[in-house]
């Protein structure tokens, strides 16, 4: 363990693609994961139409495509092309109207068949430059496609997008929800917020007769949003004219018929509308400010880690900041990294370490009993900030901390 001086260990001065990304996400209002469990859920379909039903009632919407592997969104908009680079050298994103744009890898790809063969570091890359080196502009929602599961790409966007929020997709049928509250616990497990469920093919409707058919079960998305805790947001049947219009990159938006697919649409986008409206308010309720340090000013702050900023994951954090304050200055900061988990650990190698005050995300109460026997104060709620800045925030009196964000 040794000093990290500002610009070693790669924990210095913000990078420019840094400071890029974080003006690109203070730019977007509402930023969405599509995620599901399994594949054949039909979850790019829904995100297709969320953003084309958005967009159409006038908001600003981006849709961004990091199914790598399977990229879909751009032939279901029937979009093509090369993006084109502008004069800051930034990509521009395909315009499907005026409100919504849409950027996808196999918009990179000469040959739209080719086979995209990466691993986690390369697809990390790859989903950060789509945020930091695309001209996004103001966004009043971010749509973000994922691949199916709970692989690299939607711990990418967890880690890059610190206030995502997950819309998970699934069909009544038993196999699929299993696979969907393996999502729901990933989502908890690294702390992103779910907005709600969807249930997709909820039914077919017959065309000729226009009787329901419950064909992969029936209300399997209800009880398990009620079961885990969540929201439904809606219950959209099946409908082959989605398939077909999708196919020759369409939507029904361009053929309005009034169909029961379509009346389900419009009830999960109000739903969706309603509780991101709700958010705002919410998070300024929890919010509190954090009191400057009274007396002595010269302490130790230990700040868990990620990518050289506060991590909400506490307990399996990649490092720690241990940062010196002498007199009411931040005077050095060393990056260590933490011992493998064990419960009740951390408690004891931060008080060996001098720490007197910890600011972090979430901590579960156990922990927090810990530390107050120790004696070290702890901060929850902390922003996903560098530790100079958190800490020089802390000790101006202007740290702005939220709700804590683990409950156990």
């Amino acid at each position: 363990m040794g000093s990290c001086q500002s610009g070693s260990c790669g924990h210095g001065p913000e990078s420019a693609d840094d400071i890029r990304l974080r003006d690109q996400l203070k730019r977007i209002r509402n930023k969405l994961l599509v995620m599901s469990g399994k594949g054949g859920v039909g979850k790019s379909s829904v995100a297709t139409y969320l953003a084309q039903g958005l967009a159409r009632l006038g908001h600003q919407v981006g849709l961004l495509d990091v199914d790598l592997h399977g990229p879909s969104i751009p032939r279901m908009l029937g979009v093509s092309g090369i993006f084109h680079i502008n004069e800051e050298k930034r990509m521009v994103p395909h315009f499907v109207n005026e409100r919504l744009r849409v950027i996808s890898i196999e918009c990179l790809l000469e040959d739209r068949d080719s086979a995209v063969i990466w691993r986690g570091p390369v697809k990390h890359g790859v989903i950060k430059q789509f945020m930091a080196e695309v001209e996004w502009g103001d966004l009043d929602f971010l749509i973000i496609d994922s691949p199916p599961g709970t692989g690299d790409e939607p711990i990418s966007i967890a880690q890059t997008i610190p206030d995502v929020q997950a819309v998970i997709i699934t069909t009544p049928q038993e196999i699929s929800l299993a696979d969907v509250r393996k999502s729901i616990n990933f989502c908890r497990h690294v702390h992103m917020p779910i907005l709600g469920l969807v249930e997709n093919m909820s039914g077919f409707i017959c065309p000729h007769c226009s009787r329901e058919t419950p064909i992969l079960g029936k209300g399997g998305g209800a009880r398990t949003a009620e079961a885990m805790n969540l929201s439904l947001l809606g219950s959209l049947p099946f409908d082959p004219r989605v398939v077909q219009a999708g196919d020759v990159g369409r939507t029904l938006f361009e053929s309005p018929n009034g169909s029961d697919f379509m009346k389900a649409l419009q009830g999960l986008i109000a739903q969706v509308l309603e509780r991101c409206a709700a958010l705002p308010s919410k998070a300024a309720r929890e919010s509190r400010a954090v009191p400057a340090p009274e007396g002595d000013h010269t302490f130790k702050v230990a700040v868990p880690l990620a990518d050289g900023r506060l991590t909400n994951h506490f307990g399996h954090c990649e490092q720690f900041a241990i940062v010196n304050v002498q007199n009411g200055k931040i005077d050095g900061k060393e990056i260590i990294t933490p011992p493998p988990h064990e419960p009740g650990l951390l408690p004891r190698w931060l008080g060996e370490r001098g720490v007197s005050l910890v600011l972090a995300g979430g901590m579960g109460q156990r922990a927090l009993q810990l530390f107050s026997e120790r004696s070290i104060h702890v901060v929850t709620g902390a922003p996903n900030l560098e530790p100079e800045e958190l800490i020089g925030q802390y000790l101006a009196g202007e740290l702005m901390a939220g709700a804590n964000v683990c409950d156990h």
